[in-house]
């Protein structure tokens, strides 16, 4: 009976053991996994973020998800799960891209539109000074503050500089934004002066 009882500890043991061995050597490749996963997702959640937000906080969930799992040591849930966060973290990358890619193109395009109009607008406005300005030689003009006009137009001229500098230095989004925050300036110059943006800009006389 007592050599029954021994035996039974000594399986006991036994299956302890190869439980224990076995956990052990799945702790390894669950931990690999996770540090894996997380070298990828640093790599590039600065660009994530900018552009996949949604994206790159749904893989951080899944990642502490596996990270939960780990602390409980269940590897085996870990080893289950990675493969997909692997393939969601990996994906962070492209996703970014492409829509940073999209983001970029349409700001050029918002640039480009903007390029072509703020010139015209600031001609247009300053025909228009320099034609008040001699008529109120004679008499002034009703309502209209010619000296803050200049001054506007020349603060609209040094925001342009700064929204060309923007762009050469590929800051698209401030070149778009300052450039936006102009033309709007000059069309409520524009609603002063009583300037019509949509005419062509007069040519200037050749003597």
């Amino acid at each position: 009976m007592l050599s029954i009882r021994r035996f039974r500890r000594y399986a006991w043991a036994a299956i302890a053991a190869m439980v224990l061995a076995g956990c052990e050597s799945a702790m390894e490749p669950a931990q690999r996994s996770i540090s894996d996963i997380d070298a990828t997702v640093t790599a590039v959640s600065s660009e994530a973020a900018k552009y996949v937000p949604n994206r790159l906080t749904d893989v951080q969930r899944q990642l502490d998800d596996l990270k939960a799992s780990f602390a409980k040591k269940d590897y085996a849930a870990v080893l289950k799960g990675a493969p997909a966060v692997v393939t969601a973290a990996q994906g962070l990358a492209s996703a970014a891209a492409a829509r940073k890619y999209e983001l970029m193109k349409a700001l050029n395009e918002q640039w480009t539109g903007l390029a072509g109009a703020v010139p015209g607008y600031m001609t247009a406005i300053q025909s228009r000074i320099d034609l008040l300005g001699k008529k109120s030689v004679h008499k002034p003009v009703a309502g209209i503050d010619l000296d803050a006009a200049r001054g506007s137009l020349s603060d609209s001229a040094s925001l342009w500089s700064k929204a060309q500098a923007a762009f050469a230095t590929g800051n698209l989004p401030e070149a778009v934004v300052t450039a936006q925050s102009l033309k709007a300036n000059l069309e409520g110059l524009a609603v002063t002066l009583k300037v019509d943006l949509t005419a062509p800009a007069p040519t200037p006389a050749t003597g």
